[in-house]
């Protein structure tokens, strides 16, 4: 239901604009397969009204935009980016990859900590902020 609500990006001209556009708050872009993001869509969905104030959330299919697949190793069916005043924002998980958040944040205030914490981190010019949770368990099986 959440990916109905949401705002979606349907070229690399929107994801573009998106990032480029906002001034003050984080953009959080979901990218990934419409079908296999439902579960993350619901949840931006509830936690979207909640930080209105300081996070822009957007939808991307990967398969109808393909334009930042390859730059952004896009191969995950699931993954939501951080950019904040045109800059990519990284965060640590514990996971090994810092460049995007791959797996479900099934606890509201879980995903909200997060954004936050990214957003606080991005407010003091850092490019890359620790996560408030450690998903180290969240690893994908080698």
């Amino acid at each position: 239901m959440g990916s109905v609500f949401l705002p979606n990006l349907r070229s690399g001209w929107h994801v573009d604009q998106a990032i480029v556009s906002e001034e003050e708050r984080l953009v959080v872009i979901r990218f990934g397969r419409t079908r296999e993001c439902m579960l993350m869509d619901e949840m931006l969905y509830q936690v979207a009204e909640k930080v209105r104030n300081f996070v822009a959330i957007y939808l991307c299919d990967i398969d109808e935009v393909p334009d930042f697949n390859e730059m952004y190793e896009l191969t995950d069916p699931m993954c939501l980016m951080f950019f904040y005043k045109n800059k990519h924002m990284m965060c640590d998980f514990g996971t090994g990859n810092n460049n995007k958040l791959n797996f479900l944040v099934d606890d509201e205030q879980e995903l909200i900590d997060i954004m936050e914490t990214i957003f606080r981190g991005a407010r003091k010019n850092k490019g890359m902020v620790v996560s408030p949770y450690d998903y180290n368990h969240k690893r994908p099986p080698e």
